[in-house]
């Protein structure tokens, strides 16, 4: 067939002493992050895909002397263009829409799941770009006794291949050896396979191609009309020349009025090439290891089994978030409040001491001590992720989900919104169907990110004790808050699903890999590239939204000589403060909520970031806390505060009233920026705005006034 068509970017210079560049492509699950980590070494650069918010990942490397240019994909089952994952790995590998044209493609695949990788290898190989091909878990496929004819493989799809485990680092000198030869000779590396299709297909076939010809160039070949009538859809976020969907959605028509489905048509030939060559190339020992993850999916993917685990699972997770990360955060505290001493011991009396030790050290201070325990939830979601169980929790997950009218690869983006919800509304472009991405933008929000924790974590620990009657009652309030937050989610795809966002039902196809050791570098790269969302907000927002504060507090400044004996100076500028009287104008507002004042200047700051109502009453009460110096943590001196009356502000009923208001409010100026850029219209942020902070009002009001109606207090 014809060669790939090489596009050339507009504006680039020519050059002569250009670096070849590589582009890393896989199915996920099938190692081929961790390949590309495993070549890219300290060399990795991280970006996003042009004219997408997509991150990448780039490395330059240099193997036996040759420079070569890493990118990595976005990892896919197909290269039908419908997702925005097969967009950007169709787009890289036909160098459109300012992606570079690649020099090689290195394909990784998994020799445990070889078929379906396989599948992906023919549709890369019939477009004609010099391949490589990576069978990667090598040391798994010995261990399941698996024995691949890697040179027969070789030779049927036309191309290099070579075993390897990016895990143990096995067989890749070689890969290294076969990247350079390939790179420097692309030709060797370039298949001829093409779909063998029937000829009812070939009228439609030849005009797509033609089609395709004068969108693409004159290069092109057969497999890129059977590729553009699979892909080609049209509609808002397809960027193909109307001209072109015009013409392959007649053709699709004509098609569908014969009775001929082309994506039956061409999946079932491809996979019938694929099994008569594993059917020769490919041997399995009888009672392979796989056994094993079948026998521990009896249980784990059971309908009543699989919940009662994963629901035991979650609450020894969160309890474990108290017991295990207090000595952590114990030293936390001791850091800051060393800090603290040392500032006021160098800096002398003034405004600038008191901005840096009351505004800096105790906003940034009181929310940087939840670090261990949002480190320790990644490290153990981590190690449920890399072992293969977070697969099986997604297939229990799928069975509720389709019950709201979610489509099942939601569970992905909600998975990730315990983490943060901008990464998680970005997930959701795994979907091809524009109504499935807004509704899950519309509900991630929902589920309990890792900037709620830092105030469900305070407020428990302040208010509620460590067990009752032996029971452990701070992790199961804490899983509790998590558990309400996938059942609102739920409910809220439900009702949204059936009246803003009504649409059909799409079945979920889903992986499951072999339980497998995880891997502690996997495991730990994972735990801090998800906490670094946390530091970095740490360090901008909630830093700026902490001297803002301050600001408020500390200003106007009041008059100490005319202050009464009995009045503290700290009390009397916190009373008399600019934020004192935004809170005092929003009380009325929250008081049947539960809340007063103090609690009404945090809230005002939480909707930048969640965050930061730590960071305020981190402030508010190292300004003015008048506690016994002993109760010199947060915690305490929210345990501790008084009204005027001498009731406390802070009861159970009132931080349960208050998790509750966290719980569903649309309080991150983040999340709201990115479902703007992701849906390209306001009118999806306010509504989620909304429909979000109405519903937090209510909720925390029936928990408060219900509270107050069966006598608690």
């Amino acid at each position: 067939m014809a060669s790939l068509v090489r596009l050339p970017r507009r504006g680039a210079p020519a050059t002569t002493d250009r670096v070849p560049r590589v582009v890393v492509l896989g199915n996920p699950n099938a190692g081929k992050t961790t390949l590309f980590n495993r070549l890219a070494g300290t060399n990795l650069r991280v970006g996003n895909y042009p004219g997408v918010t997509v991150e990448s990942s780039e490395a330059q490397v240099t193997i036996a002397g040759q420079r070569l240019q890493l990118v990595d994909l976005p990892g896919t089952y197909s290269l039908c263009g419908r997702s925005a994952e097969e967009r950007i790995a169709v787009d890289a590998l036909l160098g459109m829409h300012g992606h570079v044209p690649p020099d090689l493609v290195l394909l990784v695949g998994d020799v445990t799941q070889l078929q379906r990788s396989l599948y992906l290898a023919v549709q890369a190989a019939e477009l004609g770009v010099p391949m490589l091909l990576a069978l990667n878990m090598a040391d798994e496929a010995e261990t399941l006794g698996i024995d691949i004819d890697v040179a027969g493989l070789s030779d049927a799809l036309g191309i290099p291949v070579v075993a390897v485990s990016a895990r143990t680092g096995a067989g890749l000198d070689d890969l290294g050896a076969r990247l350079v030869s390939a790179a420097n000779h692309p030709d060797r590396a370039r298949s001829t396979f093409v779909t063998p299709l029937r000829d009812d297909f070939s009228h439609a076939v030849d005009a797509a191609t033609e089609a395709t010809r004068g969108w693409l160039g004159a290069s092109v070949g057969r497999a890129h009309g059977i590729w553009a009538l699979m892909s080609v859809e049209g509609g808002e976020e397809d960027p193909t020349p109307p001209a072109v969907v015009q013409t392959i959605q007649a053709l699709r028509a004509e098609l569908d009025a014969a009775g001929l489905d082309v994506d039956n048509e061409v999946a079932a030939a491809r996979y019938g090439w694929i099994d008569d060559r594993l059917s020769l190339l490919l041997k399995v020992a009888p009672g392979n290891g796989r056994r094993f993850s079948d026998r521990v999916d009896r249980v784990l993917i059971h309908p009543v089994y699989g919940f009662a685990v994963f629901i035991l699972l979650m609450t020894l997770l969160f309890q474990g978030l108290f017991s295990w990360s207090d000595p952590a955060i114990s030293l936390v505290e001791a850091f800051f409040g060393v800090l603290t001493d040392g500032a006021q011991a160098v800096l002398p009396p003034g405004l600038f001491a008191d901005f840096v030790i009351d505004g800096l050290l105790a906003g940034v201070g009181g929310v940087m001590v939840f670090l261990p325990q949002i480190l320790l939830l990644f490290l153990l979601i981590g190690l449920m992720e890399d072992s293969g169980y977070m697969s099986r929790v997604a297939y229990l997950m799928d069975r509720v989900m389709r019950s709201v009218g979610l489509h099942g690869r939601a569970f992905v983006p909600m998975l990730s919104g315990f983490a943060c919800a901008v990464p998680a509304i970005l997930a959701t472009r795994t979907m091809e169907k524009r109504r499935d991405r807004l509704l899950t933008m519309m509900v991630v929000p929902l589920t309990t990110c890792s900037a709620r924790l830092p105030v469900y974590t305070l407020l428990i620990g302040a208010l509620f004790p460590a067990a009752i009657g032996g029971v452990p009652a701070q992790g199961l309030v804490l899983s509790g808050m998590y558990f309400l937050s996938v059942f609102a989610a739920l409910a809220a795809a439900a009702i949204l699903g059936r009246t803003v966002l009504k649409g059909g039902r799409e079945p979920l196809l889903l992986e499951l890999p072999p339980y497998r050791l995880p891997r502690a570098a996997t495991v730990l790269r994972m735990m801090w590239d998800r906490s670094r969302v946390f530091l970095t907000e740490a360090g901008t927002v909630i830093l700026v939204c902490t001297i803002v504060l301050w600001g408020l507090l500390a200003f106007p400044r009041v008059d100490l000589a005319s202050l009464d004996a009995d009045v503290a100076p700290e009390t009397a500028q916190i009373e008399g403060s600019y934020a004192a009287s935004l809170g005092r104008g929003l009380e009325p507002a929250i008081a049947p909520l539960g809340f007063d004042w103090t609690i009404g200047i945090g809230l005002i700051g939480s909707f930048a970031a969640r965050e930061v109502f730590v960071a305020t009453m981190g402030v508010v009460y190292g300004v003015g806390a008048d506690v016994d110096e002993e109760s010199d943590t947060l915690r305490e001196r929210i345990r501790n505060t008084r009204r005027a009356d001498g009731t406390p502000v802070y009861t159970p009923l009132v931080g349960l009233s208050l998790m509750m208001f966290f719980a569903f409010a649309a309080q991150c100026m983040s999340t709201l920026a990115a479902v703007k850029r992701e849906t390209k219209s306001w009118r999806w942020p306010i509504f989620l705005t909304v429909y979000m902070t109405a519903l937090a009002y209510i909720a925390s009001l029936i928990v408060y006034q219900g509270g107050l109606a069966l006598g608690f207090t």
